[in-house]
């Protein structure tokens, strides 16, 4: 009988290691088909878990309650495993440098519990030549095993959008890979499981961890281009939305809009390109530079809001400023690498006051990691500015007289609409300064 066929038959078992925005909806999917266990090494976050709490909010509590995956940060539950999947964050340490702590904290503590005919599988965002060079080693030497002999490799990159209800884990299609044949079908088979959209066989391990990691650079490197052509027709004193609008009337223009570029994922991933670029003695051009691009737009964003409160005289040392939304991306809960810090951080260097509310996420986990206090919408008030930096579906339904009651009645009513969601004439016409990129 193979590992695949003793798994559905529930002889064996699986564990999904880290149970973040990718890991969680992983192990709820499988626990519908076979036994699941969900390890974390963050005991607060397995006791949620336990309780039915969703804390990423993205598979929501009632669908919680009911998985029968079984969840865990004691490694001596994961002793009937099999078959591993690691997921578990790669973030970026100073200076852009790929930070490959989790994962090799992970690939310890799976290789502690590696047995005889055990698979593992890699799902975090890595750049090519992780898996192989730096995963395997650490799991031959804590478990003294072979890989290739007597365990195997695969790595299968995550696709899930937090946030978003339309692609979800299970109509994305799903790139599998394994360091041999056979380790690739058992990979095939098991996300085929779950994944209703289908796999898509890599013909190798390090071709998928660089499919993964280009995804993203594409979307940064695409996004850079429009926030530099928003801030060159800003100079030209052109509407950047009005010439999208036009040229999107093509049929082969790309529809991608200027932004603030955060998150886990399109702000970090082609640091991992390039670092490894760098390492075969190629230097990155076209990437770096939109990286230093979109990395620079929450500066620039503040530095035109000065500019306008200047000409119209308002004094910086009493502006009052508002901010809709704090959340890297509209509709999501995930605070990671937001960029609306970046326009705080530099508006407070000018001894301007901040208020920022944002309906979609956790109060104390805000104070906790960036020290700021939200606030709710309702609590806005007598504002010189009020920025839409993020615009959730509660925010979008705003309508002027909304807005009106944010402002002080006898100051000039300024609106940064950073991407543009509402309509500028409307607001023009009800007296509003608009600006948007």
């Amino acid at each position: 009988m193979t590992l695949y066929e003793e798994i559905v038959t529930r002889q064996k078992k699986i564990a999904v290691i880290g149970l973040g925005y990718v890991g969680l909806p992983i192990a709820v999917a499988f626990a519908k088909k076979v036994d699941v266990i969900g390890f974390d090494v963050n005991k607060d976050k397995i006791a949620q878990y336990c309780s039915g709490i969703d804390t990423t909010g993205d598979i929501g509590s009632d669908v919680l309650k009911n998985t029968e995956a079984q969840f865990t940060s004691d490694l001596n539950e994961l002793k009937d495993v099999y078959f591993f999947i690691v997921a578990v964050p790669t973030p970026i340490q100073s200076g852009n440098i790929p930070d490959l702590n989790y994962v090799k904290s992970a690939c310890q503590m799976v290789g502690r519990k590696l047995k005889h005919g055990a698979m593992v599988v890699f799902e975090s965002t890595v750049y090519p030549g992780v898996t192989e060079e730096i995963c395997i080693p650490i799991l031959e030497a804590e478990s003294g095993l072979v890989c290739g002999v007597d365990f195997r490799v695969g790595y299968s990159p995550e696709r899930i959008n937090p946030g978003d209800k339309v692609h979800r884990l299970e109509n994305i299609t799903k790139i599998v890979s394994g360091m041999d044949e056979e380790t690739l079908e058992t990979v095939a088979s098991m996300y085929e499981l779950i994944i209703e959209a289908g796999v898509f066989r890599a013909e190798s391990i390090k071709v998928a961890e660089a499919a993964k990691v280009i995804e993203n650079a594409q979307r940064d490197v695409n996004i850079a281009f429009m926030n530099e052509l928003s801030m060159l027709f800003n100079g030209m004193g052109i509407d950047t939305k009005a010439v999208l609008q036009a040229a999107g009337t093509k049929w082969n223009f790309l529809n991608f809009s200027p932004g603030l570029v955060g998150g886990h994922c399109i702000g970090i991933d082609p640091y991992y390109l390039t670092y490894k670029a760098e390492d075969t003695g190629y230097h990155s051009k076209i990437i770096l530079a939109g990286r230093q691009i979109n990395d620079g737009m929450g500066k620039y964003v503040a530095q035109q809001i000065i500019k306008r409160l200047v000409k119209q005289k308002v004094n910086i040392n009493t502006a009052k400023i508002g901010f809709l939304g704090f959340s890297y991306k509209e509709d999501s809960s995930d605070i990671r690498n937001t960029k609306v810090t970046d326009i705080i951080e530099e508006l407070q260097e000018y001894g301007i006051t901040t208020l920022v509310a944002d309906p979609n996420v956790d109060k104390q986990q805000v104070y906790g990691e960036y020290g700021i206090d939200l606030c709710d919408i309702e609590e806005l008030s007598g504002l010189n500015v009020v920025i839409v930096a993020v615009p959730h579906s509660q925010i979008t339904k705003m309508n002027v007289e909304d807005f009106d009651k944010l402002y002080d009645d006898n100051k000039t009513k300024f609106l940064v609409d950073i991407k543009g969601v509402f309509d500028k004439r409307l607001f023009e016409q009800n007296g509003y300064d608009y600006w948007s990129l």
